[in-house]
């Protein structure tokens, strides 16, 4: 079976596929972690300014609509190849969900729970940390989600521009016509997305029940 010669290859080669599988997860882990650092304070600034917000809100709606391949091709010519502008392009990915997110979850509390922490004098930087970041943590991990998804899937096509990682196996098994080796890399990006959507969603539900 197909599946069985796919396991045995892993088995018989797994020195490379652990290096392609660490080389996914380094860029998918680092393109999270960057996107989330730009979009989640840029989301706090512009979110109680309408017109920010709505200029933001459209650029990242572009941005998203930009299939993946296009992003990674885009990146080529300017920072070459390998993973720098894997990583570059997989956090261009990765920044509007988390960024709309982010501004929905601050327009979502309720103004008079703002209005109270005003009167009790709290400072602008007391309500983001005390009253606004935790209300809005539920939707800030919808975001995560939701990026973490596309950059797993994203990093696959990282293969064409040098980036490594598990898409290599899928292009070696199509250039090849072999459906072992493709399944080598294409299984264990289905499941990383699938552990990313459990993980974040569970985690999604349960500060959404202390909220």
């Amino acid at each position: 079976m197909i599946v069985i010669d796919a396991f045995s290859w892993i088995f018989n080669n797994s020195s490379s596929f652990f290096n392609a599988f660490n080389r996914h997860l380094l860029m998918c882990v680092l393109s999270l972690g960057i996107a989330f650092v730009i979009a989640v304070p840029l989301g706090f600034t512009v979110a109680r300014a309408p017109r920010a917000a709505f200029a933001v809100v459209n650029i990242a709606g572009a941005l998203r609509s930009i299939p993946s391949l296009a992003i990674l091709s885009a990146a080529m010519p300017f920072l070459g190849i390998g993973l720098l502008p894997s990583v570059v392009a997989l956090i261009v990915l990765a920044v509007p969900p988390l960024l709309l997110s982010t501004i929905i979850g601050i327009r979502e509390i309720d103004a008079s729970v703002i209005d109270a922490a005003d009167g009790m004098g709290m400072s602008a930087g007391q309500m983001q940390w005390e009253i606004e970041l935790p209300l809005a943590v539920p939707s800030i991990l919808s975001g995560v989600r939701t990026s973490a998804i596309q950059v797993i899937g994203g990093a696959a096509l990282a293969s064409f521009i040098g980036g490594g990682g598990l898409g290599d196996f899928i292009n070696a098994g199509i250039a090849i016509m072999n459906m072992p080796r493709l399944l080598v890399g294409a299984v264990p990006i289905a499941l990383l997305a699938i552990i990313a959507e459990l993980a974040f969603g569970a985690l999604e539900r349960v500060f959404t029940q202390r909220r």
